[in-house]
């Protein structure tokens, strides 16, 4: 009897916690892989986030074929993995990716946490000036791409948690979601 590879994808705004939940989870779920959205160059996609956002942020205009490409890989390998774990913050929006997911989870971090996440995480050894611009960046325009997690992802997800929670809290919480769910 073949099992087939469920696809869990793991979906928040930037520094809400996304990779570090995709690791966790893929410690504690056995034969599972992961994907990390950020590690491909998606040719053929929007180049200006903060445009395609105003242009009312069509996710089918995303080419995703490496990362389809990389999850037909696992799916046919000899040693097929029970879950997949994907990095991916478009949740069911995107018609081909739409077809593959078998659980959705969307982590809410607050706006605030999320954007100390990220300058503690990205602005390690920078200035206090590449800091304030890009606080000022977001201000001026970066704020409506988090807008747009919140307004369009967050509710086409199967699940919402809570990104206050710590993350071996949330993992817990996704390990029961796929468990009541069957997956």
């Amino acid at each position: 009897m073949t099992i087939r590879t469920k696809i869990i994808s793991i979906a928040a705004v930037s520094g809400g916690g996304k990779t570090t939940i995709t690791k966790k989870l893929g410690l504690k779920l056995k034969n599972s892989k992961e994907l990390f959205f950020d590690d491909y160059d998606f040719e053929d996609s929007p180049e200006d986030l903060i445009n395609w956002v105003k242009e009312g942020a069509d996710y089918n205009l995303w080419n995703l074929d490496p990362l389809l490409s990389d999850i037909d890989f696992l799916i046919n390998s000899k040693e097929v993995p029970s879950y997949i774990l994907l990095d991916y913050p478009f949740a069911y929006k995107n018609d081909k990716m739409k077809k593959l997911i078998d659980l959705s989870i969307y982590i809410d971090t607050p706006l605030d946490v999320a954007m100390a996440r990220r300058l503690i995480r990205d602005y390690k050894n920078n200035s206090i000036t590449e800091i304030h611009n890009d606080l000022n960046f977001y201000l001026n325009n970066g704020r409506i791409a988090y807008l747009e997690m919140e307004t369009t992802i967050k509710p086409n997800s199967d699940t919402v948690i809570d990104g206050t929670f710590s993350p071996d809290k949330i993992v817990k919480l996704i390990i029961k979601e796929i468990r009541d769910r069957g997956l």
